[in-house]
């Protein structure tokens, strides 16, 4: 995967998103030395990289977030180091965007100056096994919504539909006609597929760009 300068991902809540981020990274960071990961779902409970701290930091691939996450306290609230995304342009980063309208609009106070350096990629990604966005048209409205809370477009859509560990191979595949779909109606390219990496070699030459991946670690 050829890396734009910054990489900003997003999706309703429970799509998968800070995993797909998470392991971008780490491919990321095979590719450049400055690289970090920004966590942008504002709201405590939502700080999903921070259990992946420890990992982040052996890869030297550095974390930025909220200094309440993980904590007792619920202070939706974006660190000042946010704005090294945009203001270093040595840095190549993740970004992990919260789905909701608060996740997006904190996205907001940087995307003017990340349009104005026209550097960047953004993916939507899709699940078709969670509750609100199980046909095309409301995953669409979803992304929409991102759309509009934020001020920037998506460029790439990334079909994560999974069950957790209960997923079949016959459950990506029957996910790839809804992807497509979505990627149809908006005009925005499926860029590829992801599975649980124990799900790779049986659907390897059924899938074309199917990525595999590390599931996070929980603390």
């Amino acid at each position: 995967m050829k890396f734009k300068r910054i990489t900003i991902i997003s999706g309703h809540y429970g799509s998968g998103k800070t995993n797909i981020a998470l392991n971008l990274a780490s491919l990321l960071k095979k590719q450049q030395d400055n690289v970090a990961v920004a966590d942008i779902d504002i709201v405590n409970p939502y700080f999903r990289t921070k259990d992946s701290e420890e990992s982040l930091k052996e890869q030297g691939i550095r974390l930025i977030c909220s200094p309440y996450a993980n904590t007792n306290v619920d202070i939706p609230s974006l660190p000042q180091e946010i704005y090294s995304v945009t203001d270093d342009k040595s840095l190549y980063s993740i970004l992990d965007v919260g789905g909701d309208e608060r996740g997006a609009l904190a996205l907001g106070r940087i995307a003017p100056a990340i349009k104005e350096e026209n550097n960047y990629q953004m993916l939507y990604v899709v699940n078709m096994y969670r509750p609100l966005t199980q046909d095309a048209d409301s995953a669409i409205e979803v992304m929409r919504e991102i759309e509009y809370a934020c001020g920037l477009e998506f460029t790439g859509i990334v079909n994560n539909s999974n069950l957790g560990l209960e997923t079949t191979p016959d459950d990506v595949l029957d996910s790839l006609l809804y992807a497509g779909e979505i990627a149809k109606k908006t005009d925005i390219p499926l860029l590829f597929t992801t599975v649980d990496k124990s799900l790779f070699a049986p659907l390897k030459d059924k899938i074309s760009n199917l990525y595999p991946l590390e599931m996070q670690k929980k603390l």
